[in-house]
């Protein structure tokens, strides 16, 4: 395959898919980075010019919704117009500085079905703790929630988590890559029913994806040769703190409903409502608002539930918290 992504045949073997919102100030040095490969571009009812932007390139292809289906809702609708092999996933604020060929042909060998490369940021300084990590475990999830892994990050499960103890400058199979930088065959997608769109409207959604992939028997390969430069944070800059803390728990829970065992979700549960009345004290003081006692309030009482019946009560934000995210 060449520099173009083609096959010897000449068809298109490789396809990127973008879900955008509000996503004006980055999608176009996005698009120019892999402008050699068919692209689609999905956006979820963005209010900038993102849209306006994205239709000044008759070689992208544009859905444009009209209201937010979320992040796996619009992935999925990127790949189903994607007539390609390989689907990379790329968020619009990553602009790819290699070419992508090797993921393609990673992705192509046996028991092969997805592979990734090296997230840098601005100053090429690799993304550690987010370009490759491992499956969270219900110790992790309970850390996360309760603040231990930011108070001791070099706790053994968050270096484990966050792959601290993984040498990034060499090839490696991998567990967890990020749907920021993910590609993928198009068999794996059609095999586990693309991506869960009750992870609604975004996070954990690329974590279920990439753990079901491994479910059913594919490797992940990690290639640091192939690079890509990653801004972070784009997708949430623009939701309202609180919208961004409900939903992220949410999704949380959702994936600890869906992967672990009742005994073990119950668990989570427990520590989301503990460290919910601890973050509502400190927030309520650090922001001189009853704001965060209302939001983790919200938390406490949907983790709650977990923690009594062994299953999440809903996966989905409400319509009031999916309007704010992309």
């Amino acid at each position: 395959m060449n520099r173009t992504g083609m096959n010897r045949t000449g068809m298109n073997r490789t396809g990127v898919v973008v879900v955008t919102y509000n996503s004006g100030e980055v999608i176009e040095r996005c698009l120019d980075s892999c402008a050699n490969l068919p692209a689609v571009v999905v956006d979820n009812a963005s209010q900038d010019n993102t849209v306006e932007l994205v239709r000044r390139r008759p070689s992208v292809k544009l859905i444009a919704n009209p209201s937010n289906r979320g992040f796996a809702g619009a992935a999925n609708q990127g790949v189903a117009a994607l007539d390609t092999e390989m689907i990379l996933l790329l968020n619009p604020d990553v602009e790819l500085q290699t070419p992508v060929d090797a993921l393609a042909e990673a992705c192509s060998r046996e028991n092969v079905g997805l592979a990734t490369g090296k997230l840098v940021d601005s100053d090429g300084k690799v993304q550690t703790g987010f370009t490759v990590r491992r499956f969270p475990t219900p110790l992790t999830l309970a850390f996360e929630v309760l603040g231990i892994n930011r108070l001791l990050p070099w706790n053994p499960s968050n270096r484990r988590y966050r792959c601290l103890d993984l040498d990034l400058s060499q090839p490696a199979e991998v567990e967890q890559p990020p749907g920021a930088f993910l590609m993928f065959r198009r068999e794996v997608w059609q095999r586990l029913g693309g991506f869960d769109t009750q992870f609604h409207p975004l996070w954990f959604e690329d974590v279920d994806f990439v753990k079901r992939a491994r479910s059913q028997g594919f490797k992940i390969l990690y290639l640091p040769e192939i690079t890509a430069r990653h801004q972070g944070g784009h997708s949430i800059a623009g939701m309202e703190w609180g919208c961004r803390e409900v939903c992220w728990y949410v999704s949380l829970l959702g994936y600890a409903s869906k992967h672990f065992r009742p005994y073990a979700y119950r668990g989570v549960s427990a520590a989301v409502v503990l460290g919910s009345l601890v973050r509502a004290i400190i927030g309520m003081i650090r922001r001189r608002s009853l704001r965060p006692v209302q939001v983790y309030a919200k938390i406490a009482r949907i983790a709650g539930f977990g923690l009594i019946s062994g299953h999440v009560r809903q996966l989905k934000c409400s319509s009031s918290y999916s309007k704010a995210a992309g």
